[in-house]
């Protein structure tokens, strides 16, 4: 089944984000170094799509992520939700921003306080926001439940109960506990065994369908991304070096880095297997900058339709 998205406007836009982080030593706490951890990238979400950042540890996806729900500070640039900003919200906005934004992580048992049973886990964000009930929460858990392929008698349930993909079930139904348009996936399937992980995957594209979501997808798993993206941003040491549909970035992979990403993907067919593939297994450069540094400029060439590469400005 393919992954299908309505023509629409933009949900989330992206421009020039930056994010860093100072490295202090000394007595004084005197910055020395920092991490350039989100480099001056800009992208856009549309209505129903599911938009992929991928790349290798430290490349800056998982940064860019909490940068977006608000976790981590941005150094500079803006983002925009819905046409409003984000950066600049009032309390009451920010609250507004959090209902219509979720994200799920990847450790599920890390993100569910083992004493809570799995209704107060779903019942806790309704209840902080004050949208329902009690009664209209009991109905609305046992929705929820359902929504994510789950009993109701799981509600009774405390986290060290469950496996690992019921628990990551139970993430995704708190994370649509609130109704969001837009939801942030990191890494979110990444903990689960390969069965698990396909199912976890279909379950998050059935709930695109039905309830019209968005999703940001953060992944290091390019056979993952294949499955269920609209389109794909490659990340590289803190900058989208190649953006562009699914298809399109499969099967034209430009960027040196995205031709890496590929060639490491395990491939069944024995035959394939026998053909010899140049891995790269170089590790990625540290992102950590000395204060004077300067990042280099980055152009882009449109290679194919709405696929982007970056090329260091001459």
């Amino acid at each position: 089944m393919e992954p299908k998205m309505r023509e629409s406007e933009n949900l989330l836009e992206v421009k020039n984000l930056t994010t860093r982080f100072d490295i202090t030593d000394g007595f004084f706490k005197r910055t020395t170094e920092r991490v350039h951890a989100v480099e001056d990238i800009s992208f856009n979400l549309q209505y129903g799509e599911t938009l992929s950042l991928v790349g290798e540890s430290g490349c800056g996806k998982t940064t860019t992520g909490r940068t977006i729900m608000g976790l981590q500070e941005a150094t500079s640039g803006e983002i925009y939700f819905d046409g409003q900003s984000v950066l600049d919200h009032s309390r009451e906005e920010r609250l507004s921003f959090c209902r219509a934004v979720q994200m799920i992580f990847q450790d599920p048992y890390s993100s569910l306080n083992p004493r809570m049973s799995v209704y107060d886990a779903l019942a806790e964000p309704i209840r902080v926001h004050k949208l329902l009930n009690k009664r209209d929460i009991e109905d609305r858990i046992a929705e929820l439940l359902e929504q994510v392929n789950l009993k109701p008698f799981f509600a009774k349930r405390f986290p060290h109960e469950l496996s690992g993909g019921q628990r990551q079930r139970i993430s995704i139904a708190r994370a649509l506990a609130l109704n969001p348009k837009m939801i942030i996936c990191d890494e979110a399937v990444s903990a689960l065994d390969v069965t698990i992980k396909a199912q976890v995957i279909n379950l998050l594209m059935d709930l695109q369908k039905n309830l019209d979501l968005s999703f940001l997808f953060i992944s290091h798993d390019m056979a993952v991304v294949e499955r269920i993206s609209h389109r794909v941003a490659v990340m590289y040491l803190g900058r989208i070096v190649e953006i562009g549909p699914r298809a399109s970035v499969f099967e034209n992979p430009t960027h040196e880095y995205t031709k890496k990403l590929l060639s490491a993907v395990p491939v069944a067919d024995p035959e394939l297997r026998r053909t010899e593939r140049n891995i790269d297994v170089d590790e990625i450069p540290s992102a950590v900058r000395s204060l004077d540094y300067s990042p280099p400029i980055l152009t882009y060439s449109e290679v194919g339709p709405g696929h982007f590469v970056a090329h260091e400005a001459a």
